[in-house]
């Protein structure tokens, strides 16, 4: 009976998976060990290069340590040759990739490097190849079998050359102790970047754009001031400038249907708000705010922001935290 596509994709996976495993089993822990130190040291940056599909798996290598806290770069063999060789210096950590261990353009680089005192890590499918024998470091990444019928494209090697990077680049990671505020500081454009990143004094609204109202200020000022500010809502201060309250488009329709017309007169800012607000600091985290909004029985929408003395200084809304994209 014909094998399904779903059968011959998962036991390409399979098969995938396993060599990655064997090849847990089969690294040689001293080779690891020498070969994180060495990573670990370095005082440059880490320099990967590869041919083919080991060049894109060298790629990612590189972009995979930058992003975790160890400075790393691309370099194509043929361009080294050809001038590139001036981005090594001898602070440097070269990566080789290569599944054969016979690039002849990796082979021809050695020598140079090994004048600049550039250490050589070589992740190889093939121990006794010549690149092998000649690296600083050997990383064993054979596989039995490619995942391609044919035996022939780079795919199961790949993989497992890939894994073997990552692995490096995470225990990188561990080594050099990297926080998570550490690896947002490298992704300030992802979410998990700006939520570690991203301050509500970042988002407020402050100066001229908080308009504020005193306690004794009438109903008229307070709807002039929350007009004016277009945030739907007015902080209000006493002495120097001391947070006593807060004044929302809500708190302002309740007030309007509790009371009788003739009373509105006598109504100040002082009677409107809502004291004690939850409030936040401008060095708090967007992120940390916007959980205060929404985790709560009655979510808000708009918080003032204080500062250490207690004075406000902004207004956050609810809407620019989602705008920023957290």
């Amino acid at each position: 009976m014909k094998e399904s596509h779903f059968e011959q994709v998962a036991g390409l996976l399979r098969m995938e998976a396993e060599a990655v495993a064997r090849t847990a089993a089969r690294l040689s822990p001293a080779e690891v060990e020498r070969a994180v130190e060495i990573l670990a040291a370095c005082r440059g940056k880490v320099v990967t290069a590869g041919v083919g599909k080991s060049g894109h798996i060298a790629q990612k290598a590189a972009a995979t340590l930058t992003s975790t806290g160890t400075p790393a770069v691309f370099l194509h063999p043929s361009d080294a040759l050809h001038g590139g060789m001036g981005l090594v210096g001898g602070g440097d950590v070269c990566v080789f990739i290569s599944n054969s261990g016979e690039t002849a353009e990796l082979l021809e680089l050695l020598p140079y490097l090994q004048h600049r005192g550039a250490p050589v890590l070589a992740v190889v499918g093939n121990t006794g190849s010549a690149l092998a024998r000649r690296a600083d470091v050997v990383l064993d990444a054979s596989v039995e079998q490619e995942a391609c019928p044919l035996n022939l494209a780079p795919t199961t090697s790949t993989t497992v050359a890939l894994a073997v990077c990552d692995a490096l680049a995470m225990t990188l990671m561990s080594v050099k102790r990297l926080t998570p505020e550490d690896f947002a500081l490298n992704h300030p454009g992802g979410r998990l970047g700006k939520r570690l990143t991203l301050k509500v004094s970042d988002l407020m609204h402050g100066g001229e754009e908080n308009p504020t109202v005193r306690t004794g200020a009438t109903l008229l000022e307070v709807v002039q001031a929350i007009s004016r500010g277009g945030l739907g809502a007015v902080c209000v201060v006493e002495g120097a400038g001391r947070l006593a309250g807060i004044v929302t488009d809500g708190d302002l329709r309740r007030a309007l249907q509790r009371m009788r017309l003739e009373d509105l007169g006598g109504l100040t800012a002082e009677g409107l708000m809502t004291r004690e607000p939850v409030v936040v600091a401008p060095g708090m985290l967007a992120h940390a705010a916007l959980q205060l909004m929404e985790n709560r029985p009655s979510q808000i929408a708009v918080l003032p922001v204080v500062d250490g003395e207690g004075r406000s200084v902004g207004l956050l809304r609810l809407h620019d935290i989602v705008r920023s994209g957290l």
